[in-house]
């Protein structure tokens, strides 16, 4: 599923697809908020670690090796035993123990809420969450994040991107409910919006040049389906 939903993106970077720009969204925002959250960083995996080239022992020449193919289940290898085995397993125990344990990291949970109001089916999603300051329209804050989905014509379909950044200097999270003690309007925007079909719709004041460089960097992490990430 990973590799299935990272090939439109990277079809993205490879070939241009048609683009349509009508004036109206073909995804509209249904209901949206932003709360305190936090995810959990797993430990890193130290299974990729490339171990030393094995010493030419005679149980690693040619009949030796084809003998010891067919042996039981459970007889130790006979590298395990040498210097360049040894080093291995002492440099993989290093590793491990570098590798930072699982932490709580504090951010911030932008959800919203869309429905798909074209007739395609919406495979990817580039939106941002606004907060603009009431007694200052010149001072904004944008959290933008890309999605990868799978929204039918006519569905709904939630939404939650996670940062660090706080929301905006001037939004109080704690009791975003009173308005009054928040003087920040919130605004949801839908950057672009890419189709089964491979058209796309772009607004037409935001380019995609603009996130390039966090684009990039998003194609290179782990992908599962209706994961957002930060841009």
């Amino acid at each position: 599923m990973k590799i299935l939903l990272l090939l439109p993106l990277l079809f993205l970077v490879a070939f241009p697809q048609q683009t349509v720009t009508p004036e109206k969204s073909p995804v509209s925002v249904v209901s949206f908020k932003v709360s305190r959250s936090h995810r959990t960083i797993e430990k890193g995996d130290t299974e990729g670690i490339t171990p030393p080239a094995s010493a030419m022992i005679p149980a690693n020449k040619n009949f030796a090796r084809n003998v010891r193919a067919n042996d039981p289940a459970g007889v130790r290898d006979p590298n395990a035993d040498t210097l360049d085995g040894r080093s291995a397993q002492l440099e993989k125990s290093v590793q491990e123990a570098r590798t930072p344990q699982s932490k709580q990291v504090d951010g911030y949970a932008y959800r919203i809420k869309v429905q798909n109001t074209a007739a395609n089916a919406v495979e990817i999603i580039f939106w941002e969450y606004q907060f603009m300051d009431a007694r200052d329209a010149t001072s904004l804050t944008r959290h933008q994040f890309l999605c990868g989905v799978n929204i039918r014509p006519g569905k709904d379909k939630e939404l939650e991107g996670f940062s660090q950044s706080n929301p905006s200097s001037v939004i109080n999270v704690d009791g975003v409910a009173n308005k009054e003690s928040n003087p920040a309007q919130e605004k949801i925007v839908i950057n672009r919006v890419e189709f089964a079909d491979g058209t796309i719709w772009q607004r037409k004041d935001w380019s995609l040049k603009e996130v390039k460089a966090s684009y990039e960097r998003a194609l290179k992490e782990p992908w599962v389906p209706g994961m957002c990430k930060g841009l």
